[in-house]
């Protein structure tokens, strides 16, 4: 069989409705996981208010706004990379593409100095600050390092999911007819930033 009829044997099972409804699937598992973790940290900041608020004193507002729009731009060009490979411009959706990846490499090197700090200073599980604390801001340690690890974990897991779309691309395996892995990339990254726009608030502007 030539190239040209298993291309179009591969084209006729393609199922890109399937692909996204999986997608959105998923995604939801992810809310629901998070929509946990922020039902739980309600509960106990409610329980633990002023403690919370102190523990939320020693996060770097400026490092978690920066983090903030660094997101929020990386999410901008996920979505202009789908419009620019529909278009046929796959130079410019892969040059997107490359700057998200740069912009999870940016948002997770802030996340590094910051904890860095905090392990300097002895503000982790086990540490002399963090052990001195009263047990409300211990709680809040305890769900800041979870909550924005597990964050953190998805940051790093949607970066590599974003290189395989570059991958793919360099591949003629994503193309402007069938970009689905692609679009399922972007929605996985947008996830990625709504779940930080709720953290951040949460974590850093406790009032």
């Amino acid at each position: 069989m030539s190239s040209e009829a298993l291309q179009h044997a591969h084209d006729e099972h393609r199922d890109d409705a399937a692909s996204k409804l999986g997608m959105w699937l998923f995604l939801f598992t992810e809310l629901l996981l998070f929509g946990g973790l922020f039902l739980v940290y309600s509960i106990y900041r409610n329980m633990n208010m002023e403690d919370f608020h102190a523990g939320s004193a020693h996060l770097d507002i400026f490092i978690g706004a920066i983090n903030t729009i660094v997101l929020i731009t990386s999410s901008a060009t996920v979505a202009i990379s789908i419009t620019a490979i529909q278009k046929k411009h796959y130079r410019l959706a892969k040059g997107l593409l490359w700057f998200t990846i740069l912009a999870a490499g940016v948002f997770m090197v802030n996340k590094y100095f910051e904890w860095g700090h905090k392990f300097e200073i002895g503000l982790y599980p086990g540490g002399d600050m963090f052990e001195a604390m009263p047990g409300g801001e211990r709680l809040f340690f305890v769900l800041y390092y979870f909550m924005t690890g597990l964050h953190g974990l998805h940051v790093i897991i949607g970066a590599i999911i974003i290189g395989f779309v570059i991958k793919e691309i360099n591949q003629g395996k994503q193309t402007y007819d069938n970009f689905a892995f692609h679009e399922n990339a972007g929605l996985y990254w947008h996830l990625v930033d709504l779940i930080w726009i709720f953290l951040f608030p949460l974590m850093y502007l406790i009032i």
